[in-house]
């Protein structure tokens, strides 16, 4: 079985973050690393990363607001 390699590369070397801001809570929020067209590698999260990046993505315009992509400092 030929392994397709992830355009998204590994999330230390992530250079930009996907953040699903809070909507009631300002400053809180969810941010998960992604390349730059926002496409994540769910491979490369923890376990608690990848069920708040779901959970966020199923509460958008209920608890989030719509995703952003930004450059990580």
């Amino acid at each position: 079985m030929d392994m397709v390699p992830s355009s998204c590369p590994p999330c230390p070397q992530a250079a930009f973050e996907l953040r699903f801001a809070s909507l009631f809570h300002p400053g809180r929020g969810v941010a998960v690393p992604c390349d730059a067209a926002g496409q994540v590698n769910l491979d490369a999260l923890s376990e608690r990363l990848r069920c708040a990046y779901f959970g966020a993505r199923a509460m958008v315009g209920r608890e989030y607001a719509y995703p952003v992509i930004r450059p990580v400092h």
